[in-house]
């Protein structure tokens, strides 16, 4: 494992490179995208959401099927944001969808504007209890923040896999300790489930071995890229080996 470079190592911009070519960032599904939606009163034409770390837009353009409103993704990678606002134009929508550059912790929103914050895999950026914190200013009384995020799926797992999401994410933790900060962050639980193994090995992983192949050529002489693809596949192989242990949960609340 020693050989194995932290994901921290490397160069943003390079990271930013490789998943652009992906339709998605991080682990989901549009099945999951619709199944976490399913929770969520209230949205209609009138409606503003935002997407928070939204990437592509992978899993805003399945949100934009339910919400007849406007959308805004916030990413802090123009390229991101780029291939975001080709996506939208691409599926008709770039009418009431629309990305923006821009940070997490400095959302261009005025305080309670906004009736629903979505998050898919990316609210470890700024960490689960601060972006729940700072984010629940834009919201509505009553509309809801939606993100899903790594969790512990018990109490007690092996080693290998404690210390890797140590290192990469300290922050990770139980589900019933996530559900405490939802409610402590000033919202009511509405809804907490762990995405199955298809969103990371149909959806995530599996798209992401033509994708090295690919990005591996296009760099043949860069050792920094060998070693980002090699901590890629360390950590698949890690999930395929501790997947009973950890995984993606969304967690869903109300704000009060």
């Amino acid at each position: 494992m020693s050989d194995i470079q932290s994901i921290h190592e490397f160069d943003l911009n390079m990271i930013c490179e490789y998943f652009s070519a992906l339709t998605r960032q991080g682990p989901g599904s549009p099945e999951i995208t619709n199944r976490a939606f399913d929770f969520i009163d209230g949205i209609n034409s009138d409606s503003h959401v935002a997407d928070i770390g939204c990437g592509t837009g992978g899993q805003t353009m399945v949100l934009a099927q339910r919400v007849s409103g406007k959308i805004t993704g916030i990413d802090l990678f123009p390229r991101f944001i780029d291939l975001f606002n080709a996506n939208a134009r691409q599926h008709g929508l770039n009418d009431r969808v629309t990305g923006c550059v821009g940070s997490m912790d400095n959302l261009p929103f005025d305080p309670g504007k906004i009736d629903l914050i979505w998050s898919e895999g990316a609210i470890y950026n700024i960490g689960f209890e601060r972006g729940l914190r700072e984010w629940r200013q834009y919201i509505k009384i009553g509309g809801y923040i939606a993100v899903s995020e790594v969790s512990w799926f018990t109490d007690k797992r092996p080693d290998e896999i404690e210390d890797f999401w140590m290192e990469a994410y300290p922050e990770i933790n139980t589900i019933p300790v996530k559900l405490a900060q939802v409610q402590t962050a000033g919202y009511m639980p509405v809804a907490c489930f762990a995405l199955p193994e298809s969103c990371w090995l149909d959806h995530f992983y599996s798209p992401q071995a033509e994708a090295q192949k690919i990005f591996l050529a296009k760099h043949p002489k860069d050792a920094s890229v060998k070693g980002f693809i090699e901590n890629q596949r360390h950590e698949q192989r890690l999930y395929e080996k501790y997947k009973k242990f950890y995984g993606y949960v969304f967690y869903i609340g109300k704000k009060i």
